[in-house]
């Protein structure tokens, strides 16, 4: 129900103490902002998450067909369609351009040095190099990132919890979406070899790849599966959840999304937060201030899901502890 109660009353999540209201967000002429979304059109989460974008602006004064204009194209993960759309939306000349990931963005720089961009989950903005640094991103750069690096070894310490007797663990990443790979599979090993688990990576170039890596993991005894956070496997996230379950394979999430379509865990931070807080930033970026001064902020909302059916259909027992500690258990 929590995520329905979402959808239905978005504008009402964030009540007024957490949005700075300010007199004076209209000006002479309306603004622009470019959205470049790495999802399919229509696809319920990114309806939810630009919706999350929309509701902040408009809190802070901004509104559609008076003072401010929303440009938006929806480029899935593509690379060539995030390409393309990044090159025509920099031609557009906006005020801010709005992207979600370390793909679009690093697609945008190839085109624009000096139009403000605001990422929304950027896994490593300063080993991409989007930023300079954190405190002071120093050029037209700024904005959120998923998770911090060490995210990889609480993953795989979860997944032991809910599914105590896998030996072997596969990474799940698609390079062409997530360059940033080593970023997470460093931390991602080293938790492993603390846990005596073997680690694997487990690159996955296109769709027709997802189910060879995870029948893999299934064909052997005691296998689990992690998912990278990644804008292709959000995308395929139905698909993922679903041959996880058949192939009979423990496997956890970064983002609850997944446990929502049949995943078994998933831990991350509450990607539609983000979108309200990038509101912020646009705001204050329509009013003057520059993206170089804006340092990077880090999620501040993270939720841990647990699906009790998809536990029950790979035979687990969930410990009584982790379902207390969870924010939400679905059954």
């Amino acid at each position: 129900m929590r995520r329905r109660e979402v959808i239905a009353g978005l504008s009402a999540v964030g009540g007024a103490a957490a949005w700075p209201l300010r007199v004076g967000a209209q000006t002479e002429r309306t603004r622009r902002i470019a959205v470049l979304m790495s999802w399919a059109a229509g696809d319920p989460e990114s309806l939810v998450r630009l919706a999350a974008f929309r509701d902040g602006l408009q809190k802070l004064g901004w509104r559609e067909g008076h003072n401010l204009r929303l440009d938006i194209r929806w480029a899935t993960s593509d690379t060539g369609l995030t390409r393309h759309f990044a090159k025509e939306l920099v031609a557009l000349q906006p005020d801010i351009i709005l992207s979600p990931t370390t793909a679009t963005t690093g697609a945008l720089l190839q085109h624009t040095r000096a139009i403000p961009i605001i990422f929304v989950a950027v896994s490593d903005p300063v080993g991409s190099g989007f930023v300079s640094k954190f405190s002071e991103p120093g050029g037209n750069v700024t904005g959120f990132i998923n998770v911090e690096p060490t995210m990889a070894g609480k993953w795989l310490e979860l997944l032991k919890e809910i599914a105590p007797r896998v030996e072997r663990v596969a990474f799940l990443f698609n390079p062409a979406t997530a360059p940033y790979a080593e970023y997470y599979l460093g931390p991602f090993k080293a938790a492993a070899a603390s846990l005596r688990v073997q680690a694997v990576a487990a690159p996955v170039s296109d769709a027709s790849a997802l189910e060879s890596a995870i029948a893999a993991m299934g064909r052997e005894p005691n296998g689990g599966l992690v998912l990278m956070p990644d804008t292709f496997l959000l995308n395929h996230r139905a698909e993922v959840a679903s041959l996880a379950a058949r192939h009979g394979v423990p496997a956890i999430y970064p983002f609850r999304q997944f446990t929502e379509v049949g995943g078994l865990i998933s831990y991350g931070n509450d990607g539609i937060d983000n979108y309200r807080r990038a509101a912020i930033y646009a705001d204050r970026i329509l009013n003057g201030a520059k993206p170089s001064e804006l340092p990077i902020q880090a999620p501040v909302r993270f939720e841990l899901v647990v699906n009790l059916k998809s536990a029950k259909a790979l035979g687990l027992e969930v410990p009584p502890h982790l379902q207390q500690r969870a924010d939400e258990v679905i059954e």
